[in-house]
């Protein structure tokens, strides 16, 4: 994996290889604004705070939750007087583990099904 370089930092291609994400998920997180690459010409530079951002979105996508909720997740350090912000997130982490539980119940019950009906048919082939 590629280091921050500390006088430009990664560019476009590197975040892209970094993060393993398409040059069209990079520019769409820019074009919504969840990171601001420092830019020269046309080249775009990732410092180590747009590293940390990436991941901290990547983090948030894998755990369901919405670009919008992300964006106010990343606000959320950025603030000095962060308590009511930290409250919401304990809020809304809690509320997204029980959806993720809810959602592992669905998958263990298809699961159970299919294996039952995998195997019901395999018994009638004997």
């Amino acid at each position: 994996m590629s280091e921050v370089k500390a006088d430009t930092g990664l560019s476009f291609k590197e975040m892209c290889a970094k993060f393993d994400v398409t040059p069209r998920t990079l520019r769409y997180y820019e074009y919504i604004e969840l990171l601001k690459p420092e830019k020269q010409g046309r080249s775009r530079f990732y410092n180590q705070r747009e590293v940390a951002r990436m991941t901290l979105i990547l983090r948030g996508r894998r755990f369901g939750f919405s670009l919008e909720e992300i964006r106010q997740w990343l606000d959320m350090y950025e603030s000095d007087d962060n308590r009511a912000q930290l409250e919401t997130w304990i809020e809304r982490a809690d509320r997204q583990l029980d959806e993720l539980a809810r959602q592992r119940r669905e998958i263990d019950e298809s699961i159970a099904d299919l294996r039952r009906l995998r195997d019901e048919t395999a018994g009638s082939l004997k």
